[in-house]
């Protein structure tokens, strides 16, 4: 048995990991998202800029204060998933390099607070703030799932063994045996 390797270094016959993450960011799917996203945070800044700020001068006592709390929320996740996303943008047109991309990562804080709809008064808000809130909790589920996705550690980076222990052990026997032919 000999030797053959792909052009990609790769032995011929093995396994060939494929990065999620380049693939993902120069995919339609993140162009999608990170539209999405950027749309949210525009149209949340419009809506507390204008209606919802009309809306809020209307709430009595603990309402107007649930609906400031709530708005400062929903605008520290958005920040939060907009600086993800252009972090990854970034990246993507080699703007920054991987280690500058982990750099800048690391300071976003994709931590979700508490979903507030069992929130004492979180009925009375407005319809408006409330469909914001949603929609961004949405979206910070699907960006923390593929950011959990692109941190762990990768295939290419993990020991063959820690990927596969089954094929690691394959590849010594017929190593061994491949040897002792020879």
């Amino acid at each position: 048995m000999s030797n053959v390797y792909r052009v990609d270094g790769a032995p011929v016959g093995g396994a060939t990991t494929v990065s999620f993450g380049e693939r993902f960011q120069s995919s339609e799917q993140f162009d999608h998202i990170f539209k999405e996203g950027m749309s949210l945070v525009e149209r949340t800044a419009s809506y507390l800029d204008g209606p919802g700020r009309k809306e809020a001068k209307g709430l009595a006592g603990g309402v107007g204060v649930l609906y400031a709390t709530e708005s400062m929320r929903l605008t520290t996740r958005l920040l939060d998933l907009a600086s993800w996303l252009l972090i990854r943008r970034a990246l993507r047109e080699g703007e920054i390099t991987e280690e500058e991309a982990r750099k800048k990562r690391r300071r976003v804080k994709l931590q979700a607070f508490g979903r507030p709809s069992h929130v004492k008064g979180y009925s009375e808000l407005p319809s408006g703030l409330q469909n914001l809130i949603e929609e961004s909790f949405q979206l910070h589920d699907r960006i923390s799932q593929i950011d959990r996705i692109l941190t762990s550690p990768s295939a290419a980076e993990a020991p063959e063994a820690a990927v596969n222990p089954v094929a690691h052990q394959v590849g010594l026997l017929q190593r061994a045996f491949a040897a002792k032919v020879s």
